[in-house]
């Protein structure tokens, strides 16, 4: 097979969360933990960082990768979902997984696949750590795809754990609580492993404080010890959390010389380093033209504050969603005086644009619905003035069609 065929392979045949939703959702770890021993037990073959949230972990994760690639090391790198490439999931020093390897990753292996029914993610996860095995990498940054205690990820014994913002997000899997939801992120703790919290937050700080003693994990809340004079080259004033809990990370992680030469370095070229897109991403001046990924409560909270910092006369809202996102909570979060461009992501979990423009109207927001997301986006770059202010968000795979 080419490259495109095992990717369509890889994306049709088999579940995979991003497309399908909760029904791909494999609640259990025997699949992965089959499958790593088929391929020799790759994950313990590196040394890792892993971490987990609900918002800010693959901010987080990208700002780990660049410090210790500063401080000279080979460092692997896990992250999903993907924007435009399926391999901006697996980089070593910041540069893709090569299209050979995918190939024949999928090529050698098919067999197990097939018969074992596993998931998209599954595959996934076992890919990356054999290609980071097969790299002899130093030490390897691996994003928890969604929850924890029962994520594909969750087989590694890593050096330090950290846990991001917790947040309203899957409340279909994980629970409908952020006690709850707190609870699965903590199943990345590990017996002896230190766990950094990047953010004190009071209804989720015992949750972890509780499982940290449970497992007998040192615990620290990085928002309590780090100061805030570290800054990070990503934009965005929320970084300055994320920043916090990689500070902290770095600081806890035994056995590996780092500077803080190389911490500073590191936050100011994470995007040169890694590759990191979507995160407060500007794609034009003259009008400011920004998109980010931010898709749940509190991560479009965060972006919308920092909106409301910017100076422009008028504000134009690109805005899709997928089927499941709770809108009736997420649309208060919106201005009201804002002019709004709704489309649909180009996946079959895409929110329909006239269900999705009938609940923003309901809700206040005015603004007309688009066929595709190039066409609203064409609309807006159209609409505005070069002192307006153009976002582009909702959705990853809305991001994803204009990046």
């Amino acid at each position: 097979m080419t490259y495109q065929e095992t990717l369509a392979w890889m994306f049709v045949q088999l579940p995979m969360y991003q497309q399908k939703g909760a029904s791909a959702f494999n609640a259990k770890l025997d699949n992965i933990r089959s499958f790593t021993e088929f391929l020799g037990n790759p994950e313990r073959k590196f040394k890792s960082i892993h971490v987990g949230g609900t918002n800010g972990k693959g901010s987080s994760s990208h700002m780990l990768s660049s410090i210790l690639q500063e401080a000279g090391y080979k460092t692997g790198l896990y992250t999903s979902p993907h924007l435009k490439d399926f391999r901006e999931r697996i980089k070593v020093d910041g540069k893709l997984v090569p299209e050979e390897y995918v190939v024949n990753f999928i090529k050698k292996n098919k067999v197990f696949l097939e018969a074992h029914k596993l998931s998209f993610f599954e595959m996934t996860v076992g890919m990356a750590f054999q290609y980071f095995q097969s790299e002899e990498v130093d030490i390897a940054i691996i994003e928890v795809g969604m929850g924890g205690r029962l994520d594909s990820t969750n087989i590694i014994i890593p050096e330090v754990s950290l846990i991001t913002n917790i947040g309203y997000d899957h409340v279909e899997v994980l629970g409908d609580t952020i006690q709850k939801i707190a609870y699965e992120k903590a199943g990345i703790i590990k017996p002896g492993v230190p766990v950094v919290i990047s953010e004190l937050q009071e209804e989720t700080a015992v949750v972890f404080s509780e499982v940290a003693q449970d497992m007998g994990s040192k615990i620290v809340f990085a928002s309590e010890v780090v100061p805030s004079t570290y800054k990070t080259s990503l934009l965005g004033g929320y970084q300055s959390k994320n920043v916090k809990g990689v500070v902290a990370a770095i600081k806890e992680l035994k056995g590996f010389s780092i500077t803080e030469s190389n911490i500073v370095n590191g936050l100011d070229k994470v995007s040169v380093n890694t590759g990191l897109m979507g995160k407060w991403h500007v794609l034009g001046e003259n009008p400011l033209v920004v998109c980010d990924t931010a898709h749940n409560t509190e991560g479009l909270t965060i972006v919308l504050d920092q909106i409301k910092k910017q100076k422009a006369d008028k504000l134009h809202m690109v805005l899709g969603f997928v089927k499941e996102k709770d809108l009736e909570q997420i649309f208060p979060l919106f201005p009201k005086n804002a002019q709004y461009y709704f489309c649909r992501p180009n996946i079959p979990r895409g929110l329909a644009v006239a269900a999705l423009k009938e609940r923003a109207v309901a809700c206040g927001l005015k603004g007309e619905a688009y066929a595709s997301v190039a066409e609203a986006f064409e609309s807006a770059k159209k609409s505005a003035d070069k002192a307006d202010f153009i976002f582009v968000g909702g959705s990853t795979f809305v991001v994803a069609e204009i990046v």
